[in-house]
């Protein structure tokens, strides 16, 4: 006898018992103290980046996707670089009071969190999330991507053994084994779920906001980088190449189109293809575009995270191994353009601009086609066309000189170390910073009154009619002579006055 298995109920039923041992967990959690926390954050954390290459390994392994070396790197800087940005930070009862204006600030998590977790970053992305939940006595309950599922599950058990050890309450990291897209719906709308952290596709995103809980999703990253001429050349195209070949273009602050002015494009071109780039003549690039879109506005699954060879395969193109990238010269920008899209692969568009001011026009179109409130890098030794990109264009990041793939993540920057990068309102996000711990912690406020207040009687304009004309007038001279530092009006005033001219006239 054949027995059949529906795998969206055993799925369903799976993200139930996660979130119920969660809530359970998390009940238990609440009673842990600072000291107590930061005693199993910091375990994780070391647990994590002590499996860094070995997790990195699997990632390739099962998805096909990136570079082990590059991902060892994301999986350091989503466990240490992670742990050394929150550790000394305070998320356990009190964590600030300010004695001067008699107020006191304190720390409460949101509860259980839905965590989820993209292919294209799976293990960093889990550490990252599972650290900054643990710090905020938060739990957490992850939805791997279909493709990710077993590496991505991997990482969480090796946090959940080292949280375990340190003296974590079971359940507090659970995840879904199955891959089944109703139950993450599902456990986005679960009513013991009481946050969302969304890391994927815009659909996915679109349905954490729209499940009816407070939910922190991210947009895409469709990053442009300008070549200012100013810039050191051959320092600004070697950063750009390795930026865009980490991982083979998997971060989603990786840069997608160079913009370079044309007073200096040749040099530009003369310097990528001394880093490796390949570029396509037009017979190529109509084969390329036909690989990298099979739609209008769709990227082609395919080449996400793929290394210049096995693209080079897809598109009919031979290419020897000292490629590294793929570069292809373009003047419009839209849908129908697929050098103008997200590519998350080692491909290039490059667009010839007349100044800074077309620089930047060129920029904003690639932002609003999809990137706005992401990133935007820019090389230049003039601070001023830095901050005019900065102030002008509706991004979140603005990253100068350096690897846009890094320094978004806080790798090469002073920002945050992070894997979920807000995009503001400008990309329908709720935030525009590096995701961190801090926005994990609901703060109570409990404040002392410490400001007197006069709240006036009512129907105080009445009681002014009823006095006599010569009380107004003596009233209104007196606190005239006052000033406006009285804490009488003219009806208090003048009730006095009124009160000694009727002794006066019984008198």
């Amino acid at each position: 006898m054949v027995t059949i298995v529906d795998q969206d109920l055993v799925a369903l039923q799976e993200m139930r018992e996660a979130v119920r041992k969660a809530k359970q967990a998390q009940l238990q959690y609440m009673s842990y103290s600072q000291e107590q926390v930061d005693r199993i954050v910091k375990a994780v954390a070391e647990a994590a980046y002590a499996q860094s290459y070995r997790l990195a390994a699997l990632a390739v392994q099962e998805t096909g996707m990136g570079v082990v070396e590059h991902k060892t790197m994301k999986n350091e800087v989503g466990s240490k670089a992670v742990y050394e940005s929150i550790k000394n930070e305070k998320t356990v009862g009190v964590i600030h009071e300010d004695r001067a204006n008699r107020m006191l600030e304190i720390a409460v998590p949101f509860g259980v969190i839905a965590a989820i977790i993209p292919t294209t970053n799976p293990t960093s992305t889990a550490f990252f999330k599972t650290l900054i939940s643990l710090k905020t006595r938060n739990v957490i309950v992850v939805s791997p991507h279909p493709y990710a599922v077993n590496c991505t599950i991997e990482a969480l058990k090796v946090c959940e053994q080292a949280a375990l050890e340190a003296g974590a309450p079971e359940g507090l990291i659970g995840w879904l084994s199955h891959a089944s897209m109703e139950a993450t719906q599902a456990l986005m709308k679960d009513k013991d779920v009481n946050l969302i952290l969304a890391t994927g596709g815009g659909g996915l995103v679109k349905a954490a906001y729209s499940s009816g809980k407070p939910a922190y999703g991210v947009g895409p990253g469709n990053v442009p980088v300008y070549i200012e001429k100013t810039a050191k050349l051959a320092q600004a195209v070697a950063k750009i190449v390795d930026s865009k070949t980490f991982d083979y273009g998997t971060i989603c602050a990786t840069e997608q189109a160079i913009v370079v002015d044309e007073e200096i494009a040749s040099i530009v071109i003369r310097e990528l293809k001394q880093n490796g780039a390949y570029f396509l003549n037009q017979e190529e690039k109509k084969r390329m575009e036909k690989v990298i879109s099979t739609s209008p506005g769709k990227v082609n699954p395919e080449i996400v995270g793929k290394s210049p060879a096995k693209i080079a395969a897809l598109a009919g193109i031979t290419i020897d191994e000292s490629v590294r990238l793929f570069v292809a010269e373009e003047t419009e920008i839209g849908k129908h353009v697929p050098f103008s899209l997200e590519k998350l692969s080692p491909i290039f568009a490059l667009y010839q601009a007349r100044n800074t001011t077309h620089a930047k026009e060129i920029c904003g179109r690639l932002l609003d086609l999809g990137g706005r409130g992401h990133s935007l890098s820019i090389h230049t030794e003039n601070d001023e066309v830095a901050r005019e990109f900065s102030l002008d264009l509706p991004v979140s990041r603005i990253l100068v000189n350096t690897l846009s793939t890094m320094g978004a993540v806080g790798g090469t920057t002073s920002f945050d170390p992070s894997f979920t990068l807000g995009c503001g309102s400008f990309g329908g996000n709720i935030t525009s910073d590096n995701l961190s711990a801090r926005h994990l912690i609901n703060i109570k406020r409990m404040a002392y009154g410490i400001k007197e207040v006069t709240i006036p009687r009512g129907g105080a304009k009445e009681a002014q009619v009823r006095y006599s004309p010569e009380a107004n007038q003596v009233a209104e001279d007196v606190l005239r002579k006052v000033g406006s530092n009285s804490q009488y009006d003219v009806a208090d005033v003048a009730q006095i006055v009124e009160q000694i001219l009727k002794q006066i006239n019984k008198g």
